[in-house]
């Protein structure tokens, strides 16, 4: 499985938007994206350093996209 890699948030929103993800709303600092077919959301820090990878990896588990299909995306 391969390493995660270093992104920002809006490098991550335009992956997500990719994966078919849809800007639903925002609330301060934090965007919600969510998938219409399957329901799926993810919320995205907007903050300007780079998204942790713990943070990403959790993200993504909670958006239900695989590693490998968020890396190719």
């Amino acid at each position: 499985m391969p390493k995660l890699p270093a992104v920002r948030p809006r490098e991550l929103v335009a992956k997500l938007k990719h994966l078919g993800f849809i800007e639903h709303h925002q609330v301060g600092s934090h965007l919600t994206l969510k998938q219409p077919s399957t329901g799926y959301r993810a919320v995205v820090p907007m903050h300007l350093k780079d998204i942790k990878k713990g943070t990403l990896s959790a993200l993504l588990r909670e958006a239900h996209v695989e590693r490998d299909e968020f890396i190719e995306a």
